[in-house]
């Protein structure tokens, strides 16, 4: 197979994978009553335990405008606690409040259930090879561009 021809399938299959995920769903309630993005953002701050909201916008890979919406509502609904960075007043750190917690557990739960099911569907003899192609596609991926 060629090159081209290889380009051509990889883009393809990214672009229903992504469509499948519902990645370009962003501003819908898509995940346990909540926007993906609000979603996103509990995971990584409950994976994390506290962060500031400049790492979870480089992490996100999303404008600070987007994260700092994310944030007032998460805040606003008592699922996240901003506090000041007592080694940097220009900062803030997010942590998940209890309620948030709990909100990160369904999501953590939904999810695992949910792959796990996709799982089971891979046969066993291709489910290493499809964890590790991923694993080198995220790694050589340069992030967002104009397509």
């Amino acid at each position: 197979m060629s090159n081209l021809n290889q380009t051509q399938l990889l883009r393809e299959n990214l672009r229903i994978l992504v469509r499948k995920l519902g990645v370009l769903e962003r501003g819908e309630a898509s995940c346990c009553g909540m926007t993906l993005s609000q979603s996103y953002t509990i995971v990584e701050i409950g994976r994390a335990g506290a962060m500031s909201a400049n790492q979870l916008t480089e992490i996100l890979g999303v404008d600070k405008s987007t994260v700092s919406k994310s944030i007032d509502k998460l805040v606003n609904n008592g699922i996240l606690v901003r506090s000041s960075d007592p080694e940097d007043r220009r900062s803030v750190i997010l942590c998940l409040s209890n309620k948030g917690q709990l909100a990160f557990e369904e999501v953590e739960k939904r999810a695992i259930a949910y792959f796990g099911e996709v799982v089971a569907d891979i046969p066993d003899d291709k489910r290493e090879q499809i964890v590790e192609s991923l694993q080198y596609l995220v790694k050589v991926l340069k992030g967002p561009r104009c397509c």
